[in-house]
């Protein structure tokens, strides 16, 4: 503000934005390809259109406010992803590139637009296959755990309780949801190995020989073997050969200590005692579930690991977990 012969005079600048709002308004121009792309059979059935007319409802304002502040200079390049409208009236999802540029002297918009439709029904077609090959490990884990069964029926439905415990125990521990269908899986599986243990020593109802015992210690490396060549998105192979590891470097076959030993593998020791010790077997009966945890407290921190040990001892006596059935 100031004064002309004492008078208050306001002084404004304005602008004529009629050149922006036509530009923004209408479509100048279109090649073929993006006039199929809104269903419609040439190019001159989209020029004059205003823009709004090719977005979606939901959309309309926020690519009208991003053409408005791009004419306006406030940003010279952006890219934007949006709800689009064919001429029948279908939505899609594009991606647009654009630039402020000049046209017969008047402010426009340059821009590189792209049916983002395939790289939706790209990923929706991944996610089922991926979906399908979730099915088709599980159904080789459910038989091979089945074959492990049917040469120790003495300890049927073990592995499926195990992979249980260790997905409750991970849960507790606050592992992500593929960790803990990592978990479930590994204890399907944690004692395929026993495949290639005699029948007779495996359902023998008196307790081992040291020779025997020593041929019972071998599934777990005979599982790794089994494993190893087939690829899963968790470490299958390497919890099966370790989870008879101890943290103190006391447990078998390659006596592995501490943070040598995975995670899978330490979770998969815990669940593997607990279920080990509750449940019956050939030569005894069942200890019971407070001898089970009595024992996980006795080792927590020594021979298991002590935030796997916690969460065990929380998840049964405070939260009452029920060992599966």
């Amino acid at each position: 503000m100031s004064y002309v012969g004492g008078n208050a005079v306001v002084h404004c600048a304005c602008r004529d934005v009629t050149d922006h709002r036509r530009a923004r308004d209408e479509l100048v121009y279109v090649n073929p390809r993006l006039a199929g792309m809104f269903g419609y059979a040439k190019e001159s059935e989209v020029m004059g259109r205003r823009v709004e007319d090719l977005v979606a409802q939901s959309w309309r304002n926020q690519v009208v406010e991003n053409m408005t502040r791009r004419l306006a200079g406030e940003c010279y390049r952006t890219r934007l992803e949006f709800v689009a409208l064919r001429r029948d009236g279908t939505e899609f999802e594009v991606s647009v590139d654009g630039t402020v540029s000049s046209y017969q002297g008047r402010p426009a918009l340059v821009g590189l637009i792209e049916d983002l439709s395939d790289r939706q029904k790209s990923a929706n077609e991944l996610k089922a296959y991926v979906s399908k090959l979730e099915l088709a490990v599980l159904g080789t884990v459910q038989v091979a755990s089945s074959m492990v069964e049917l040469r120790d029926p003495y300890t049927t439905g073990h592995e499926r309780r195990v992979g249980e415990i260790a997905a409750a125990i991970g849960h507790k521990m606050r592992l992500d949801s593929q960790h803990i269908d990592g978990l479930r899986i590994i204890g399907q599986v944690h004692d395929i190995g026993k495949i290639g243990i005699p029948a007779e020593i495996m359902s023998k109802p008196v307790r081992l020989s040291r020779s025997e015992m020593d041929l019972i210690r071998e599934h777990s490396q005979k599982g790794h073997d089994i494993l190893k060549t087939i690829e899963y998105p968790w470490p299958i192979a390497d919890a099966v050969l370790q989870h008879h590891e101890r943290m103190d470097g006391s447990g078998y076959p390659q006596g592995l200590a501490g943070d040598q030993i995975v995670l899978e593998a330490r979770i998969m020791a815990v669940a593997d005692t607990i279920e080990g010790m509750s449940a019956h077997r050939p030569y005894r009966a069942g200890l019971g579930l407070d001898s089970a945890l009595n024992e996980i407290e006795r080792g927590n921190g020594i021979q298991y690991d002590a935030e796997t040990a916690d969460a065990c001892l929380t998840l049964f006596r405070e939260d009452r977990y029920a060992l599966p059935a």
